[in-house]
């Protein structure tokens, strides 16, 4: 059959391909933290060279790997599996890959049972319910090996993304992570093409090396971020001893319609189809300006998922580019006004446009904000090579 001419194709590429993942497969030795080590205070010549390399980077966290896909497969959902790498080469002109971030490992089994149970982790070596998660039914027949390295992979090291970039914003006072977002995914299931919890493991980051005591989520993807909902339910973050504020504003009308998560939202703002610019925005304004006067949070996790776009064929929504630009800039504002660390989370999307849009919106941020400049404390050469470029 197709199909199983499909699985045959594709386990060849995977053993042909898999070298890419080979350093990534051994993480039992892991460090606790994400980033790199700092500096011991030695003064060989080699840290400092090395010093001087990461003193240009920016907090923006992105792997190559982050991108799912294997003969096609991944076009069965909606969703645009590779627009991580399109938002990656929309940012070229502003800031170069290799002063990105890149996630050094996938995210562990112990890391993940902070908040997922072990039952479910087990549940996702069977290729059937991977399948029911990311609403890709071919990805059924496929062998376990095969779906581990091209689909959960990817989403494993993402979310090591969104943990690293939780400690990025600690320390940089923002960060953003080209991927990420899996708001669907809760402690006991995944749905929505959403396998890991990576929203909640980012709190629980923050709390671990932040001692953050209140952290918000603000999810503006079009679709009701049950995950997180229900991981605050089952009262991951009360055993953490951080409490959590959810503002979220979604289409009501559509996927998941979790009226039981829905009690673990505190600012829970429904949308009706096609809503546009100006109420949108209205109402971000309101709730969120109001949010964190009252909750005063130490830490923001910003979902910005980018289906609300007009056209989206599964938010349902009708803002416009600019609208998503203005949006995440007053998101960002009032989290940089107030001194309040953000992450920033890529989520959902299912125009082709996506990635350009989100890379606009990003260089907008910097404009507004100056996120990416070089500091003054940067070492000499890339002071330089920034010279260089003006002349």
């Amino acid at each position: 059959s197709v199909l199983h001419s499909i699985t045959g194709v594709v386990t060849i590429q995977v053993i042909i391909m898999g070298s890419g993942w080979s350093s990534y497969e051994d993480a039992s030795a892991a460090p606790l933290s994400m980033l790199p080590a700092k500096d011991n205070g030695s003064n060989t010549s080699s840290s400092k060279d090395e010093d001087e390399k990461k003193s240009d980077k920016v907090p923006i966290v992105y792997s190559e790997l982050y991108n799912i896909s294997f003969m096609g497969i991944e076009k069965l959902h909606p969703f645009d599996s590779c627009k991580y790498a399109k938002v990656a080469n929309g940012l070229a002109n502003l800031v170069s890959a290799d002063r990105f971030y890149v996630p050094h490992r996938l995210v562990t089994d112990e890391e993940l049972l902070q908040v997922h149970t072990q039952k479910y982790l087990d549940s996702l070596r069977y290729s059937f319910n991977v399948a029911k998660i990311t609403e890709v039914p071919p990805v059924a027949v496929l062998p376990n090996a095969v779906v581990r390295s091209r689909v959960l992979n990817p989403m494993r090291l993402a979310t090591a993304g969104t943990i690293m970039g939780a400690e990025l914003a600690l320390r940089e006072r923002f960060s953003i992570n080209l991927s990420g977002g899996y708001h669907h995914a809760c402690g006991t299931a995944g749905g929505g093409f959403c396998v890991y919890s990576d929203i909640s493991l980012a709190i629980l980051t923050a709390a671990k090396h932040g001692g953050i005591k209140r952290a918000m989520i603000v999810d503006l993807d079009a679709h009701q971020g049950n995950g997180h909902a229900r991981d605050k339910l089952a009262g991951v973050f009360v055993e953490r001893n951080v409490e959590v504020y959810t503002l979220d504003m979604y289409n009501y009308s559509i996927y998941p319609r979790d009226m039981e998560a829905r009690r673990g939202i505190d600012s829970d703002v429904k949308l009706r189809h096609h809503t546009k610019d100006r109420e949108y925005l209205q109402l971000l304004r309101k709730h969120l300006s109001e949010a964190v006067d009252s909750f005063k949070p130490q830490f923001i996790l910003y979902n910005a998922g980018t289906d609300c776009l007009e056209g989206d064929p599964l938010g349902c929504l009708s803002v416009s580019e600019q609208g998503i630009v203005e949006r995440d800039e007053f998101v960002f504002r009032v989290a940089l006004d107030h001194a309040i660390p953000i992450l920033m989370v890529l989520s959902g999307g299912y125009q082709p446009s996506n990635g350009r849009i989100i890379a606009s919106s990003i260089a907008n941020l910097h404009a507004k904000f100056n996120l990416f400049a070089i500091p003054e404390n940067a070492g000499d050469d890339s002071r330089s090579k920034k010279k260089k470029k003006k002349k």
